[in-house]
C-alpha cells in the first residue's frame, strides 16, 4: 500500500494538484467509504474515523455527501 500512496502522491505531483485539493479529496473519499461501511450511521462512521460526530457532520455538509445513499458491503 504503501508503494501505491508513493504512486498517487508522484502523479498528483507531476499534475499539479495543489496540496489543500488533493488532502480535501482524499478526506472525502475516506469519509465516504466509512459512511459506506456504517450503512449512512453517523455516531458509529465517527467512532471508525476518530473524530467528534459534529466535527463528521460538518464535513458531510461541507463535502455535500449524501449519507443516506449508502452501499452496503
Amino acid at each position: 500500500m504503501k508503494d501505491q500512496l508513493e504512486g498517487l502522491v508522484s502523479q498528483m505531483v507531476e499534475r499539479g494538484i495543489l496540496f489543500d485539493e488533493a488532502v480535501g479529496e482524499f478526506e472525502k473519499r475516506f469519509i465516504k467509504r466509512v459512511l459506506d461501511r456504517a450503512e449512512g450511521n453517523q455516531s458509529r462512521a465517527a467512532q471508525i474515523l476518530g473524530i467528534h460526530r459534529n466535527t463528521l457532520s460538518r464535513k458531510i455538509d461541507a463535502y455535500k455527501l449524501d449519507h443516506r445513499n449508502h452501499h452496503t458491503r
